[in-house]
């Protein structure tokens, strides 16, 4: 009998730690499972597509075993579900979380193999506190018992290391991977199952998880500095989290220290006799990892007066999750001064001293619609700005320094939420200087500082403008891809979609994209120009209710309805961009 590892190895200088939390994933079933293993690469909509449709092989009652990377962690587990598995495991490969010629952790950055990714496994849409889906989680409210929450899952979940992994995939038999895309870089054929090899294919996999899950309560921080000119009327919001798996050296360290350090200076100009014409508010949430639970929480509870007043979020996750070079992803509200702010703070990078952090920016990591600006990401979800985007509207970004997307292959940072993600991780090998975290606070700080003093608020309808034409040529490029279609069912998408432009009323600019109604099967999802992906929530989607429809189009049973929902979702996104156009129009 193999049993897998219950607990990581310290690393070096934490022998002695005790109460460390053992690998697990937040939210998952209770139970022991005992069934045949199939390999689902990496869990996708098209892997569990590929096995059941090409390769014949039916999940049902098996326990899948899927490496991270690609997607979030709840929808491998979500999939799974709808594939009828009894139970998933979930491992990191070398080829997704280790950098070639990099030692492991503490001799290099890579991951050990004992190491195991935790991570909750929830699929909230947006929903918050799960017993209490769109309202705030108070004492008085009304809750869902907790076997009945909004997106938790119904099979156990559970996080290996990949020598455990290795230990099981070794024995897989079966047909072979279908192609090398589902080949990762353990010592093992990759074969799919379901079960083991002729030798050993009387054995089983059982799972044993007893994770219980219990309401407790949970701490934001609010701190508020007040505007001297509309201290009650607009806000300017800086949040991050604090919480973490376990000894958190980069997530949310990097980024829990930044919004101290922003919190001090705004201080020290205020003892100076300084006041901001808008009010800001500094948060420091709790229960991120739990579904961004704390930040949820708090717009849910003050979303009529975030409405009314709030001008932007900018979030103040970890700064740091490569040390290459800046990443920025936002509302096309904040380009212009988010391109203007990093041309004043000068460039941490080796080879670029005295040229400006837009300048290195720009020359790494160049857009892909226009090389003469540096790439600025579209907003998904995974992290706190998401109730204040996606459902309540308010313009968002966030910055931090990243890895070099071209070259390293691997998936986030390779210790992400393991036991080895410590303080001196940070300090040997990702920012021994500490010089890419004081550039990303000062970006941060410059941001919230132009936010709340500049007599304008600093937005530009213009790159809206131009982001709203290139997103609906992609959707009409890929319209086009069912030309007969389009045809038989009377699908018209007409010109690329443009705004008038003007400069008053912006505060409200991203609002009118919100649809009260939310997306289809997402109501808390509202922003009908960006969403997360309904198949991987950390990545963003433009027009996200048009690009659902169309997916996978062709093996939808009902073609007349659901190229019907294609003319609805046409319908809302043409409706909701000439709402917008109009709050720009003067008032009579």
């Amino acid at each position: 009998i193999f049993n897998t590892s219950l607990f990581e190895p310290p690393p070096r200088g934490y022998e002695n730690v005790t109460d460390i939390l053992p690998p697990y994933n937040a939210f998952s079933a209770q139970g022991e499972p005992e069934a045949d293993l199939v390999y689902v690469n990496y869990g996708r909509t098209e892997d569990f597509f590929k096995l059941e449709h090409e390769m014949g092989i039916n999940c049902t009652g098996k326990i899948v075993i899927a490496r991270y990377g690609k997607i979030f962690r709840g929808n491998k587990v979500k999939n799974a579900i709808l594939a009828g598995a009894q139970g998933i495991i979930l491992y990191s490969d070398p080829a997704d979380y280790c950098a070639p010629g990099v030692d492991a952790y503490p001799d290099g950055w890579n991951l050990p193999g004992g190491g195991a990714q935790r991570g909750n496994v929830l699929n909230l849409n947006g929903a918050g506190d799960p017993l209490t889906p769109g309202y705030p989680a108070k004492e008085y409210a009304f809750r869902y018992k907790v076997n009945e929450g909004v997106g938790i899952p119904k099979i156990p979940v559970h996080p290996i290391g990949y020598h455990d992994a290795e230990v099981l995939l070794h024995a897989m038999g079966g047909p072979a991977a279908p192609d090398s895309s589902w080949k990762g870089s353990l010592n093992v054929p990759y074969n799919i199952g379901p079960g083991f090899a002729v030798n050993s294919s009387t054995r089983k996999v059982r799972m044993h998880v007893h994770t219980s899950n219990k309401i407790t309560r949970i701490y934001n921080i609010i701190g508020i500095l007040r505007g001297a000119v509309e201290p009650g009327e607009q806000y300017v919001i800086l949040g991050g989290r604090r919480d973490s798996w376990v000894f958190g050296g980069i997530d949310p360290t990097t980024g829990a220290a930044v919004l101290q350090e922003v919190v001090r200076s705004f201080g020290k100009m205020k003892m100076e006799g300084w006041r901001p014409k808008r009010t800001i508010i500094f948060a420091s949430w709790d229960a991120e990892e739990f579904g961004l639970l704390g930040s949820t929480e708090w717009a849910e509870e003050n979303a009529r007066v975030l409405q009314e007043r709030a001008v932007a979020y900018i979030n103040t996750d970890s700064s740091i999750e490569g040390n290459y070079t800046l990443r920025v992803d936002c509302t096309p509200l904040l380009y212009k001064l988010v391109y203007n702010l990093t041309k004043e703070i000068l460039s941490p990078d080796e080879g670029y001293e005295n040229k400006s952090l837009y300048d290195s920016w720009l020359e790494k990591d160049p857009s892909t619609d226009n090389d003469s600006y540096p790439r600025i990401n579209k907003l998904g979800s995974g992290s706190d700005f998401e109730a204040y985007f996606q459902r309540l509207g308010i313009a968002s970004g966030r910055v931090r320094y990243t890895k070099n997307r071209k070259a390293d292959k691997f998936s986030n940072y390779p210790v992400y939420h393991t036991v080895y993600e410590t303080f001196e991780l940070v300090e040997k090998f990702y920012d021994p200087t500490f010089k890419k975290q004081l550039t990303i606070a000062q970006l941060r700080g410059k941001l919230v500082y132009e936010l709340a003093d500049s007599q304008v608020i600093p937005f530009d309808c213009r790159d809206y403008g131009e982001a709203l034409k290139g997103y609906s040529n992609r959707i009409y490029k890929l319209a086009k891809k069912h030309e007969e279609q389009l045809k038989t069912y009377k699908v018209s998408f007409g010109d690329p979609v443009a705004v008038r432009i003007m400069n008053d009323q912006l505060m409200f600019i991203e609002r009118a994209f919100i649809d009260p109604l939310g997306l289809p099967g997402r109501k808390f999802y509202r922003h009908v120009i960006f969403a997360p992906s309904s198949h991987n929530k950390y990545a963003g989607e433009s027009f996200p209710g048009i690009y659902d429809a169309m997916f996978d189009i062709e093996s939808q049973a009902d073609q007349r309805g659901a190229w019907e929902e294609v003319k609805r979702q046409i319908s809302v996104a043409a409706f909701t961009v000439q709402a917008a156009a109009e709050t720009l129009e003067e008032v009579a």
